[in-house]
């Protein structure tokens, strides 16, 4: 009997803690997106690591040119601007690597 129960109590505490791992994966956001993905809430705040001149190449990927005035702001945002399609226009790059108009 004594056996029983710690089996059962074994077994509880391995499925707990798989349910656990699987539950907190959900919903959660990569650190750094594809190119032709972006976070629905993006600009994303963070402790941005991308140095400005990868800032720039990011923008440059996703579509953009002539991108200048990038200074990176208080809530992690590269912030700056760009054209596409003949406009110019604020963009933002936040940490996970999407690529943003304001």
């Amino acid at each position: 009997m004594k056996k029983t129960i710690i089996a059962v109590a074994l077994l509880s505490a391995f499925s707990l803690h798989a349910h656990a791992q699987t539950a907190t994966t959900e919903g959660e956001t990569p650190a750094v997106v594809t190119p032709d993905s972006t976070n629905a809430t993006a600009p994303v705040e963070g402790a941005n690591s991308f140095t400005e001149a990868q800032a720039k190449e990011r923008i440059v990927e996703a579509g953009f040119a002539d991108v200048g005035a990038l200074k990176l702001d208080e809530q992690g945002v590269w912030r700056g601007t760009a054209m596409k399609d003949g406009k110019s226009m604020p963009v933002g790059l936040d940490y996970q690597g999407n690529v943003v108009t304001q």
